[in-house]
């Protein structure tokens, strides 16, 4: 392993989408006078979701994506669903689905994927990491309105951030599904696969979910060998991101690889293979002769390969 790297380096996290979430979630304070405290606060702003999209108003101000309670009504928000996320320096912040159509919005409004929010540079990273709050937790409990115990419907408590169910007298909590991606390099090559749902000509890190009872490093081991029939030895952390599809979490790491033949698995990739340093840069730079391309700025798999590569 390459210990220039520049493992766990100041601020990596931030040039990563979904990274600069600057609200106060107040976890210490909340409770259930946070939600109608924030909806009477003149202040309060609005983010409007709906089905992975971002209803922003029609316009190319900085502040399309902030929305008021005016606003929210007109996108068919049912105000009894919405989600506090907090506080940040300029007041209350909530999040709320919507009942619009994404594909025909209200005359001012338009819905745009959050894929498209980062890779378009639509927004400020403040906004994207305050979507990713919002996006999860509404993911959360839309995906939560029954007990897992007993069945029975449950209500929103403390703003959106517990769930309870009053037959069974049991609390539910928020939960983030940890995802390891990965990056199998040895020397001067590294590993990347293709899935069948990739934008023509595109190659990323190998991923996961970690699954109960394993570490990061283990998840990482396992994964880069069930996908690609590599095995690994040291792995190290680089960065994470959080990612609101629905409400995972990926953990960035490099692992050295110690074999050398590929066997993918063809049930989840089209290809894997091993990528020359001079080939990922060529990605990178957008001239590889073939076109193949990594994904865009602001995906921690570009993140962790650029990382590698300009090593």
């Amino acid at each position: 392993m390459d210990h220039r790297l520049g493992l766990n380096e100041p601020k990596a996290s931030l040039k990563l989408a979904f990274t600069g979430n600057l609200i106060d979630p107040q976890s210490e304070t909340r409770n259930e006078e946070s939600l109608p405290t924030a909806l009477a606060d003149p202040r309060i702003r609005v983010l409007v979701m709906s089905g992975g999209h971002l209803f922003m108003k029609q316009s190319t101000a900085g502040d399309a994506a902030w929305l008021t309670l005016d606003d929210a009504q007109a996108l068919a928000v049912d105000l009894e669903q919405v989600i506090f996320l907090g506080n940040d320096a300029a007041g209350p912040v909530i999040a709320a689905p919507s009942g619009a159509d994404r594909d025909d919005p209200p005359d001012g409004f338009k819905a745009v994927p959050f894929r498209a929010l980062f890779v378009e540079g639509l927004v400020d990273p403040a906004i994207l990491g305050a979507v990713a709050q919002g996006a999860s937790l509404l993911a959360w409990n839309a995906n939560h309105r029954f007990c897992g115990r007993c069945g029975s419907e449950t209500a929103s408590r403390a703003g959106g951030y517990r769930r309870y169910c009053e037959a069974c007298d049991r609390e539910h909590f928020p939960r983030t599904d940890p995802v390891a991606i990965m990056l199998a390099a040895r020397q001067d090559r590294c590993i990347l696969g293709r899935s069948p749902h990739f934008a023509e000509g595109m190659y990323s890190c190998l991923a996961g979910f970690i699954e109960p009872g394993e570490t990061i490093e283990s998840a990482v081991r396992r994964e880069t060998f069930e996908e690609s029939g590599i095995r690994l030895g040291t792995v190290e952390y680089l960065a994470s991101q959080p990612w609101p599809f629905p409400y995972s979490l990926m953990i960035g790491c490099i692992g050295e690889a110690v074999s050398e033949t590929v066997d993918p698995d063809t049930s989840e990739l089209e290809d894997c293979r091993w990528f020359s340093r001079e080939e990922v840069l060529q990605m990178l730079e957008e001239r590889h002769p073939d076109g193949l391309k990594l994904p865009p700025p602001g995906a921690i798999a570009r993140f962790i390969v650029e990382h590698w590569a300009r090593g």
